[in-house]
């Protein structure tokens, strides 16, 4: 690979300690030139499917370069750290669910390795922090053009750990599709393609799978096609289905949290 002065950050490690702050020193002591985009530190602790979401739906529109990706409940223990090698650049984390998406949206791994070559880690790799001791130097010498080779032995991409898929089915009146994620604002995106909405009519149902009160929602293409205060069903920029309320919070409406399911019907 070429050397690529771009590499992402994201994690989990909040903005409240020095953690961030480690990574980036880490990587300017190694790559000084190297830029750095921090993609996010505020998926939620040990939320490896958020943070999976968040990447693969931020990748695309980055620089070509090493996206580092720590979501990481069982550093320390025996899962892998690896780094993959996409047609739109390399990505670099634990072997836990948290790559292969991102990777799929940069045309899908070609090549994987295990990050084991002691000298592109730090001297000492504390049992807790492989974001500043084993992910930041890979990333910094491969930003730096190392070949990803060097960095440990090849391993088998079928064999990278997947996340579960989620909740997704569809029927002749609409579709029953698992949260996603809740951004921001509150809007709620389901695990659900744009094209599942574009049979739906104008004014559609949404609510539990299960039992329970369903609520009226204007199928849309942006938030002010609903009345204030009511729902509004798009796609969002990421082409999934998402809820909405114009001027709220359709996650506290709803009273759902990611992995919750809810019925989308005409």
């Amino acid at each position: 690979m070429s050397v690529t002065p771009w590499i992402s950050l994201t994690t989990d490690y909040g903005l409240a300690d020095g953690f961030v702050a480690a990574c980036h020193g880490v990587i300017a002591r190694i790559a000084p030139a190297a830029r750095v985009i921090d993609v996010t530190h505020l998926v939620p602790p040990a939320d490896v499917r958020r943070g999976a979401a968040v990447l693969a739906q931020t990748v695309p529109y980055l620089p070509v370069g090493v996206h580092v990706a720590v979501v990481d409940p069982g550093v320390g223990t025996a899962r892998r750290g690896v780094a993959l090698t996409t047609p739109g650049g390399l990505l670099v984390g634990p072997d836990n669910g948290l790559l292969p998406d991102a990777a799929a949206a940069l045309g899908g791994v070609s090549a994987a390795v295990e990050l084991t070559e002691p000298r592109w880690l730090a001297g000492r790799v504390s049992g807790t922090f492989h974001g500043r001791d084993v992910f930041a130097p890979v990333a910094a010498r491969l930003a730096l053009g190392a070949p990803v080779g060097e960095a440990g032995p090849p391993i088998d991409p079928d064999g990278l750990v997947r996340l579960p898929s989620p909740t997704l089915t569809s029927d002749d009146d609409g579709f029953t599709a698992e949260v996603l994620t809740v951004d921001h604002f509150g809007n709620v995106q389901l695990a659900a393609p744009a094209e599942l909405l574009d049979r739906l009519p104008a004014t559609v149902r949404v609510g539990p799978s299960g039992p329970g009160p369903a609520r009226s929602a204007v199928r849309g293409r942006t938030f002010g096609d609903a009345p204030a205060g009511g729902l509004v069903v798009y796609v969002d920029s990421a082409d999934l289905v998402a809820v909405a309320v114009n001027g709220g919070r359709a996650v506290d409406l709803l009273q759902v949290v990611p992995g919750d399911v809810l019925r989308v019907s005409g």
